[in-house]
C-alpha cells in the first residue's frame, strides 16, 4: 500500500470594500513566508468546518466579526505533496460584509489594494495562484473584482 501524504486544509478571505479595494495581509518577518502578502486566514482545526475556521481566524487576525453566511466560496489553490511534506490546500472565500474595522493583531501589516496592485505584490506561491484566479491575469484593470 502506498504511503499517501496527508493534506493541510487552510481557509482564507478576500475582504472586498465597496470601493473595489481588497485587503491583503503582510506576514510578520519571523514567520514562514515572512514579508510576503497573502489573504488573511489559517488552518482548519479538526473540530471546525471551513466557515467556522475562517470566522475564527478573521476574529483572531483582524479583530472583525463575520457571519459565516457572508462568506462566498470562490476558488482554491494547492501544492504538490512531497515525501517530506503534506500537501497544502487553501480555500478562498470572498467576504463583503463584516463588523468592525480590520486591525492587524499578530505583528504583520494590512493594506487595501486595487486588483492590479494586489497582482503585483510579493506573495507566497499559493497566494499568487489565488490572486490570479480571483482577479484574473487579464482582469487586472477591472476594479469590480470577480463576477
Amino acid at each position: 500500500m502506498p504511503n499517501n501524504p496527508t493534506s493541510i486544509l487552510v481557509v482564507a478571505a478576500a475582504l472586498a470594500r465597496a470601493d473595489g479595494q481588497w485587503l491583503m495581509h503582510r506576514r510578520p518577518l519571523e514567520k514562514m513566508h515572512g514579508g510576503l502578502w497573502e489573504f488573511p486566514g489559517g488552518k482548519v482545526e479538526a473540530s471546525e468546518n471551513t466557515r467556522q475556521a475562517l470566522v475564527r481566524e478573521l476574529a483572531e487576525e483582524l479583530d472583525i466579526a463575520v457571519d459565516p453566511r457572508a462568506l462566498e466560496p470562490v476558488c482554491f489553490a494547492d501544492n504538490c505533496a512531497t515525501d517530506a511534506d503534506p500537501s497544502l490546500v487553501i480555500l478562498l472565500y470572498i467576504c463583503r460584509e463584516w463588523r468592525g474595522d480590520p486591525v492587524e493583531q499578530e505583528g504583520g501589516t494590512i493594506g487595501w489594494f486595487w486588483p492590479e496592485q494586489a497582482l503585483c505584490l510579493d506573495r507566497p506561491p499559493l497566494d499568487i495562484a489565488l490572486c490570479e484566479r480571483l482577479f484574473g491575469k487579464n482582469r487586472a484593470g477591472d476594479k469590480e473584482g470577480p463576477e
